[in-house]
């Protein structure tokens, strides 16, 4: 990092990852992934959002694939150590030493024009670099778009070299420094390398042969990876009573039943037709990520009568991927896909609105992803199935 005033942060720092379980094509798995923000990577590192991109495709950047979208989520301020916080020897990293600061700081700085967009009203367009007037956004397209530092070229060896030492999947924490004047070096520092092991993901996990009888879903489109065996309650749109034209009402419907389970504490799977979080609501189900938070795992299927392009890549996407929610997509066009809607008929409902019902069982259900494969099902609740085969 370098001093500015009584604050001392890097350009920017991250996270990176070798292998990622919910990729965007032409994206695979082993690209890798890449969280980034302006200045301390704190927030970065403890799952909330950055730049997200991939570094073989830097110039995909899904989540600011809409102009709504970029002004709402974009990052509008960071995080630097305060050099005149009081701290007595040996303390560590507290929230006490931490400051946020506004972007008008990191442009005063000289650190904002590496990251920034321009959002101009008058135009009603996001603009690279901060030649014009307008809010100021990060959204790292000098650098990933435009190429004014080979990031997401270093990342790849860094991981490449990483994965292939370690012989498994990497995590990389990494800080950069940019050069202000022409004789001066940029500089990467790696903070920190690990095996890419979280809450169950590369364990040895089997899909097996399972029979439909077995199966409330099977799916080969599953992003996500690991296994989820403590849920019960199940939210499903009915396919019968869903219509097109009344999708902001299935949408309130779903919203309810959320909040009710939110409140409750208790993590539920959500089955539904059409595409979720659709700008458009005949395409699907109009919903927003606060809508169906509380969801360890959702369901996307087909219309009977025509194929709709899932939710990847929208924001609400986005949120899927930092909550590491499950993602079953089951279409007619895709073979190996089934969602037994006549067994969640016939399950007793807790409580039922026009067009959804929240279904309760008496056990849990198991829900099996593997990210490396695709492949995913979920099992009915069985006594004798286990977790792990």
């Amino acid at each position: 990092g370098s001093t500015y005033d009584n604050r001392f942060y890097p350009n920017f720092s991250g996270v990176a990852r070798s292998y990622n379980f919910y990729p965007h094509p032409p994206m695979q798995p082993q690209d890798g992934a890449v969280s980034v923000a302006l200045g301390l990577g704190t927030a970065v590192v403890e799952g909330d959002f950055g730049v997200r991109f991939c570094p073989r495709y830097p110039r995909h950047l899904l989540q600011f694939s809409a102009i709504e979208d970029t002004l709402r989520y974009s990052q509008r301020d960071f995080q630097a150590l305060a050099l005149n916080a009081e701290t007595r020897q040996g303390d560590g990293l507290q929230e006490t030493n931490l400051v946020h600061c506004g972007l008008d700081v990191a442009e005063r700085d000289g650190t904002l024009w590496h990251v920034a967009s321009t959002y101009s009203r008058e135009n009603d367009a996001v603009y690279d670099g901060l030649s014009r007037d307008g809010v100021r956004l990060v959204t790292f397209a000098p650098i990933l778009k435009n190429r004014l530092f080979p990031l997401a070229e270093i990342l790849n060896v860094v991981l490449d070299m990483g994965a292939w030492g370690m012989g498994t999947p990497v995590e990389v924490e990494f800080a950069v420094n940019l050069a202000v004047q022409p004789a001066e070096r940029s500089e990467v520092a790696l903070l920190q390398m690990r095996p890419l092991v979280t809450t169950r993901e590369f364990e040895e996990l089997s899909i097996g042969d399972v029979s439909e009888e077995e199966a409330i879903c099977m799916s080969a489109r599953v992003l996500g990876h690991g296994i989820l065996d403590h849920i019960q309650d199940i939210v499903m749109v009915d396919p019968d009573r869903f219509r097109r034209d009344r999708s902001r009402e299935v949408a309130r419907e779903v919203t309810r039943f959320n909040a009710d389970l939110v409140a409750a504490r208790r993590p539920y799977l959500l089955i539904g037709v059409g595409r979720w979080g659709s700008a458009d609501p005949w395409l699907g189900i109009p919903v927003t990520w606060e809508q169906i938070a509380g969801a360890r795992a959702v369901v996307e299927s087909s219309f009977r009568d025509f194929e709709v392009t899932p939710s990847q890549g929208s924001h609400f996407f986005q949120n899927i991927i930092s909550s590491r929610v499950g993602y079953f997509t089951v279409s007619s066009a895709l073979s190996g896909g089934f969602i037994d809607w006549n067994w969640l008929r016939y399950q007793p409902a807790i409580d039922t609105g026009q067009y959804v019902k929240h279904i309760r069982l008496d056990g849990p259900i198991v829900i099996k992803m593997d990210g490396r494969t695709g492949r995913g099902v979920i099992h009915k609740p069985r006594p004798h199935i286990p977790a792990f085969r």
